[in-house]
């Protein structure tokens, strides 16, 4: 049987993540979820969450804005006590990280 605790910090994470796909990229008309831009969602005991994520490319347009959206509606989800962006290019990001959904969308598929 799960403990409150466990639930709470299991359910920041699905929250999380359902802030994280309310955002896209301004260039490309898929969340950044499904554009396999996300990484990792984190959230420790104490509700901290930290989420590791890369850009599509190193000069993307899009680099302060989008860590900038990510960490402010984490940070916006009732019982989060922070939220720490990282950006990371390892492994470097390539089209097969897209969900299929996306895929689709893009014409890929």
């Amino acid at each position: 049987m799960e403990t409150a605790t466990q639930r709470s910090f299991m359910e920041i994470k699905d929250e999380a993540i359902n802030q994280i796909q309310t955002i896209y990229d301004p260039e490309i008309p898929v969340n950044i979820y499904e554009l396999g831009l996300i990484y990792e969602v984190n959230v420790d005991i104490d509700n901290n969450v930290h989420v590791l994520m890369t850009l599509t490319a190193p000069n993307c347009p899009a680099a302060e804005s989008l860590p900038a959206e990510v960490e402010e509606k984490i940070r916006a989800i009732e019982g989060v006590k922070s939220c720490r962006v990282e950006i990371t290019f390892e492994p470097t990001w390539d089209q097969e990280m897209m969900s299929e959904a996306a895929k689709l969308e893009l014409g890929f598929l």
